[in-house]
């Protein structure tokens, strides 16, 4: 006997924001009715393939099952807010089908990545045995190419990953051709690219999303908490106008360009500190009212601290070379440029011991250790 269950996922809620179901959805006649409903609230809906190709494959299984062996069709709808909330309500409804069928193996029918994402949660809970995935035939000319890209806009999800890139480029290149001396602008954008693709290949995209959702929540937190962000971000604008100042000052114009660009990052790198010590200290002050603080704000402070030590030094030091003057390696001025940096570190190690003993003591209960000394 082997009990399979057909599963299909509506990651962002499609099913209850259009067609007023909440999941989880159990049986075919329930399932074939939210299809219908959703398909009648809006027929471009692909969920509403997906939810049709599920029951296709529960009425095949059926027809080949053996005389004891039973299927049955789930639907599971997450948030539309997709991310850790939909993630939360798909596992919650797949546990309440689990403890109701309890399925042996599991088949699961998508319409795309996006309800793929959530194949570890069903995978740690049951086996897999097959994914289909229901992609819908359609023309290859150009008006269904237009159609897909104007279908593509209107939808928020995609709205903001395919026109804010695409503005953001046109914008620098309007800028770059305006305004004098624009060439710099124009030539950021193979930068900007470079760490758009760098960020992509490491995977910075939950960080990404955890850090605006962070931000979303300390604008809300309290007037302390968003007037570090504010500060934070007019930092960052004062950071990039500075830099600016120093590409268009006709002082630097006969300096190379690796010295008129060591000159801009020496000029920007305070308000970009500040910046960063802002917008910590205002997660900071956000854990600190949810109860959660656990000192990392702090360590990342001290950490930028060092770090914004030794990128002063070391531009101190480029800009000695890049004049043409002779580095001196004397005892004066190697501890004179050097001896803050060296002893922001030994800070940041005490900092470091001091809160991880903190955070060790109170989840362990006292200790003998001072500190970790």
């Amino acid at each position: 006997m082997v009990r399979s269950l057909v599963l299909t996922v509506d990651r962002d809620n499609d099913l209850g924001v259009k067609a007023g179901i909440r999941g989880p959805v159990i049986g075919r006649k329930a399932t074939l009715t939210a299809a219908l409903r959703l398909g009648i609230a809006d027929p471009e809906e692909s969920d509403t393939n997906a939810i049709l190709g599920a029951l296709h494959h529960h009425d095949r299984l059926v027809e080949n099952a053996d005389v004891h062996d039973e299927v049955e069709i789930a639907l599971l709808t997450g948030d539309v807010r997709v991310g850790p909330r939909s993630d939360r309500a798909i596992a919650s409804q797949l546990d309440e089908v689990i403890q109701e069928f309890q399925p042996d193996v599991a088949i699961l029918v998508t319409d795309g990545a996006d309800d793929e994402a959530s194949m570890p949660i069903i995978t740690s809970r049951v086996r897999v045995e097959h994914v289909e995935k229901i992609i819908v035939r359609q023309s290859k000319g150009i008006e269904s190419t237009y159609y897909y890209i104007a279908k593509a806009i209107e939808d928020p999800r995609w709205r903001a990953k395919l026109l804010v890139p695409i503005s953001v480029f046109l914008m620098i290149i309007g800028l770059g051709l305006i305004i004098p001396n624009g060439g710099v602008l124009i030539g950021a954008m193979p930068l900007i690219v470079g760490i758009w693709m760098f960020a992509k290949g490491l995977g910075w995209e939950e960080q990404l999303e955890r850090l605006m959702l962070d931000l979303r929540e300390s604008a809300t937190g309290g007037i302390f908490s968003s007037m570090l962000w504010a500060i934070s971000i007019f930092s960052i604008i004062l950071g990039f106008v500075t830099a600016y100042q120093v590409f268009t000052n006709m002082e630097y114009v006969e300096y190379s360009n690796l010295r008129i660009w060591t000159v801009a990052i020496d000029e920007a790198l305070q308000w970009i500190v500040v910046s960063t010590f802002a917008f910590t200290l205002s997660i900071g002050v956000l854990r600190w009212t949810e109860g959660s603080f656990t000192g990392r704000s702090i360590l990342l402070i001290g950490f930028g601290t060092v770090v914004y030590t030794i990128a002063e030094a070391t531009l101190d030091v480029i800009r000695i070379g890049l004049s043409g003057a002779i580095y001196i390696l004397d005892f004066e001025t190697v501890s004179n440029d050097w001896g803050l940096p060296l002893f922001t570190i030994a800070l940041y190690y005490l900092l470091r011991t001091i809160i991880e003993s903190i955070a060790k003591e109170d989840e362990t209960g006292p200790t003998n250790k001072f500190w970790g000394v």
